[in-house]
């Protein structure tokens, strides 16, 4: 938390950023893209102080956990300062995105320093960052990205500008590096005036309202001028029948082989450091089951991939050939109300739709019977037996990613990570399943 008189909200001799802001940007979508930012960045937990195979240790976690809460108390004097004994598992991305962010924040910091905007690193890189950060970080990505200066007046044609995806790196190192080195996690940032005069703001600064609408305002001006968008490719039912004709025999290779064994735990492989060399290295087969299951909960009943990874057991009630499913949350519906989803058994012809099918089949594969039923996948290729629900991270993007490549479904490198993510369920549903509906009984899956 920083406290600083309201008079010196200026300090730094900063230009402010209101010439830059494009006043069509709606409301709702700074509301939408500061919550977008925020799923980019799960809490730490209790098992992201140790290493995945050490899960069942439950006392070793809490002991790690404790210690994590007692050094977030202290203020980072410099940059970078890591947190204690958190696994790599815990940052989120892998180490190549790590090492880049840490470079970025570097070239933030010098930045910085350079155009007298802070004295030091530690000034701005820190626990409790100063009030002007967001507008600091604004700055810092125009002078790299945008086609305007700081007053809104167009850069020469011979200036050579980085491109929206590179803003969105820029971005994604802030708060990356505000929130899990500096544990801050995804909190929005938030300021307040008291009546005598001071600010007091905190949060993550990269997670706030300025730097959204900024952000929203340079694809504006980058889409205007001609520069190629990051877009989003929605999910429809030929690419979830291609998935499936991809994932099916793999899943079921695993499932017979447990099955000649007794339903005895069978040791997978650990995914290779270098995952470049072969798009099928990305997961094993019950990390493809349990996508299966995600990509049809996303897409039948129209949820975020975050609100499907946050169903519990207790959430889904099995009545013969039908599955129903109670949700206590949306961002829909958020105080309540939320009909339940009734997802009927389809016939063979469209197994690749059937809800209940892919849930069958991972609760098989991963055999969680309570908690989270979409677990942490852990070494050997296993659901985590601790209750830790999997998380939308990097790392869970170039997932499906992979997933999508090795089937055919898109080109190399042509999913990023906000779209899959938010945009999953993005299609015409209603055109494709005539029988979806909602009454008294809850909201219908079933094959027109």
């Amino acid at each position: 938390m920083d406290s600083t008189p309201h008079s010196q909200t200026s300090a730094y001799s900063i230009c402010p950023l209101s010439r830059v802001l494009d006043n069509k940007v709606q409301e709702d979508d700074v509301t939408m893209d500061v919550e977008e930012e925020q799923a980019f960045i799960p809490d730490l937990v209790a098992s992201d102080f140790t290493s995945p195979d050490d899960d069942e240790n439950e006392e070793s976690m809490a002991d790690e956990s404790e210690n994590h809460s007692h050094s977030k108390s202290h203020t980072s004097t410099s940059f970078p300062t890591k947190l204690p004994k958190i696994h790599d598992i815990a940052k989120g991305v892998c180490d190549k995105t790590a090492e880049e962010y840490h470079i970025l924040a570097e070239q933030c910091s010098r930045f910085l320093v350079a155009n007298s905007h802070i004295k030091s690193s530690s000034d701005f890189f820190c626990d409790h960052p100063i009030s002007t950060a967001p507008t600091l970080i604004c700055l810092w990505i125009l002078s790299e990205c945008d086609t305007v200066d700081v007053n809104n007046k167009p850069l020469p044609a011979n200036v050579v500008r980085s491109s929206y995806s590179h803003a969105q790196k820029m971005r994604a190192a802030m708060t990356y590096t505000f929130g899990r080195v500096h544990g801050l996690s995804k909190q929005a940032w938030s300021e307040q005036h008291t009546l005598d005069g001071r600010l007091i703001t905190s949060g993550n600064p990269s997670v706030s309202e300025l730097v959204s609408r900024y952000m929203l305002s340079l694809h504006r001006r980058k889409v205007q001028k001609g520069d190629i968008s990051t877009s989003a490719r929605a999910i429809d039912v030929g690419i979830l029948e291609r998935l499936h004709d991809y994932n099916r025999p793999i899943i079921e290779d695993k499932l017979s082989r447990k099955e000649a064994l007794g339903g005895t735990y069978q040791p997978g492989t650990r995914r290779p450091e270098d995952k470049s060399t072969n798009i099928h290295n990305w997961g094993g087969p019950t990390a493809r089951a349990a996508l299966q299951a995600i990509y049809l909960l996303a897409f039948l009943c129209l949820l975020r991939i975050d609100e499907v990874l946050k169903i519990q057991a207790d959430q889904i009630e099995v009545d013969g050939d039908k599955i129903t499913l109670s949700l206590w949350y949306r961002k829909t519906h958020q105080y309540g109300d939320i009909k339940p989803f009734v997802l009927h058994y389809f016939e063979d012809y469209e197994s690749f739709l059937c809800p209940v099918r892919a849930l069958a089949s991972w609760f098989k594969t991963s055999n969680v019977t309570e908690g989270y039923i979409f677990r942490r996948i852990v070494s050997g290729d296993r659901a985590t037996g601790s209750n830790i629900a999997m998380a939308c991270t990097a790392n869970f993007s170039l997932d499906i990613s992979g997933n999508l490549q090795e089937s055919n479904t898109v080109p190399m490198g042509h999913i990023p990570f906000a779209g899959v993510v938010v945009s999953i369920w993005q299609v015409g549903v209603a055109g494709l399943f005539a029988a979806y509906a909602s009454g008294e009984d809850g909201a219908k899956s079933s094959p027109a």
